[in-house]
């Protein structure tokens, strides 16, 4: 999977914990992605060479067959060979509400055949050019074997006319058992997961803005009108009465999951952990009876009363339910809830995370936060340790730390411009070992391969705001592709050269609504 380094699908993989009963709906993990297939060639040539149409409908049955290994659902219209047919497999694919259509250039097919599926089929299209093998047999082929290889002939006509539509164009050209190119048409494919995660998914938000970010201040329409999907505004009391309704049977058994998953410090106070706990149940029922896929939240809260404590709360459940794909962000973070979902879905988690300190003897950035953090992604068994204050915030009681597994690593944030759009900014780096505070927060030493403080200037001037998500893996050509796909402008960080006398980190826009191929 282009060498990314994956959480597994175990306790704390995506979708597997279920609920006690009682504790409402298991959260949604996303679905898989649902992938409209056509394949097409030039009706003209079969009465000319017979053997040619039954060569390319058996490279399209292998085409699908792979498709359907890429944990898609793929819905196959079959074989297209004139514009009319082509215009009919449109509305079909139209009608199956498809999250990606590929067309599959099997042989010369004109334009007419194409452009009535990328322009009623409801989604982005991915045209491929794969050829039954390597190379031809020049010596022993005649012209309707030639034919079965030239599905790159109508790659060009197809860019231009998709062009002048105003059809986006992307494409993968390779043969049918080209891993290179299979490991292209998956990259589209999971991105295209990513875009139904959004599209179809509902986040939370809850509580109010912590006073003065006006960084994490955010239009909640542009979540819709960026990647679709719904936001539930909700409150604290929606969180208040589901956890006083929890009965002590749930309790015993989150503790019992908290003791199995964490080691608990002795600074953890039994009155707090089992607070901790009734509240992980009480956002269970919240999650599942508002089906949300993702929550952000804070709530300031006052002298100990209910809000208070249930804010201070959250972090033991919080986490659990970012670990099996809920992803769950503090500080009414709902961008970085949204860029946590991204990272989930392209199998790389996404923890919590801010700027923390700068290491200039060791060369590396720490970074982490005092809330949630993603289990699935750390580095040794997480930690559970008593706060009797959380800095600049309200209350006290159980906190997460851990460390992000030792190696490559995406930072993902979500910004928002000055009219308002969203902006997806990342940068790759590796997470290195080294001394951390043990302080209840998850952080981690990230390694940019530059000066700690020309990298931040960088990463600060990209328009990021406060916090992002922290994920495992390379993912910046995925999301080079999810960005290609919802037309989202993507910003890159990283070593190209930057302002001032010497070579440093640079910021690029480098993906958004153009040509990927």
């Amino acid at each position: 999977m282009d060498g990314r380094d994956t959480y597994g699908e175990g306790t704390y993989g995506r979708g597997t914990t279920t609920y006690d009963e009682g504790a409402g709906r298991r959260p949604s993990a996303g679905r898989r992605p649902r992938v409209g297939l056509v394949a097409g060639g030039l009706g003209a040539y079969w009465p000319q060479f017979p053997e040619l149409l039954p060569q390319l409908r058996r490279s399209a049955a292998r085409v699908s067959e792979r498709m359907r290994a890429l944990d898609a659902d793929v819905v196959d219209v079959g074989f297209v060979s004139d514009a009319r047919e082509g215009a009919e497999a449109a509305d079909r694919l139209r009608a199956a509400d498809c999250d990606l259509i590929v067309g599959f250039l099997t042989t010369y097919m004109t334009a007419t055949m194409l452009v009535p599926v990328a322009q009623r089929g409801g989604a982005p299209v991915l045209l491929i050019n794969l050829q039954p093998t390597e190379a031809m047999d020049h010596d022993a082929f005649g012209t309707g074997q030639w034919l079965a290889y030239c599905g790159a002939c109508p790659l060009p006509e197809m860019a231009n006319a998709f062009a002048r539509v105003g059809v986006p164009f992307r494409s993968v050209s390779g043969h049918v058992e080209d891993e290179r190119a299979w490991s292209r048409i998956a990259r589209w494919t999971r991105a295209a997961g990513v875009r139904a995660a959004l599209r179809t998914g509902r986040h939370g938000l809850m509580g109010h803005l912590y006073p003065g970010m006006y960084d994490v201040s955010t239009d909640l329409t542009m979540v819709p009108g960026s990647f679709g999907g719904h936001v539930e505004v909700l409150e604290f009391d929606d969180l208040r009465v589901r956890t006083e309704a929890v009965g002590e049977k749930e309790v015993a058994a989150k503790l019992t999951e908290a003791r199995e998953v964490f080691t608990l410090d002795d600074s953890v106070a039994g009155d707090d952990l089992e607070w901790a706990a009734r509240v992980a149940c009480g956002l269970d029922r919240l999650v599942g009876d508002f089906d949300l896929d993702s929550l952000a939240y804070y709530h300031r809260g006052l002298d100990g009363e209910i809000h208070e404590r249930l804010g201070a709360g959250m972090i033991l459940g919080a986490s659990l339910l970012t670990a099996r794909g809920v992803p769950a962000a503090g500080e009414y973070e709902l961008r970085t809830s949204l860029a946590m979902l991204v990272c989930d879905r392209l199998g790389g988690g996404g923890s919590f995370t801010e700027l923390q300190a700068l290491d200039f003897r060791d060369g590396v950035v720490e970074m982490g936060h005092d809330g949630p953090g993603h289990l699935a992604i750390g580095e040794h068994r997480p930690l559970l340790r008593g706060l009797g204050v959380y800095h600049g915030k309200r209350g006290w009681g159980v906190s997460v730390e851990l460390d992000v597994r030792h190696g490559p690593v995406t930072l993902v944030g979500l910004g928002q411009t000055r009219d308002g759009r969203y902006r997806l900014v990342a940068a790759e780096g590796e997470v290195v070992g080294g001394p951390l505070l043990r302080i209840g927060n998850t952080t981690s030493r990230v390694d940019f391969g530059a000066d700690p403080g020309e990298w931040t200037d960088a990463w600060s001037a990209s328009g990021v705001g406060h916090h992002w998500a922290l994920a495992t893996g390379r993912l910046l050509p995925d999301l080079r592709a999810f960005a290609d796909l919802t037309g989202t402008e993507l910003v890159e960080v990283g070593t190209a050269p930057g302002p001032g006398p010497g070579p440093g980190p640079g910021v690029g826009i480098s993906a958004g609504p153009h040509c990927v191929a």
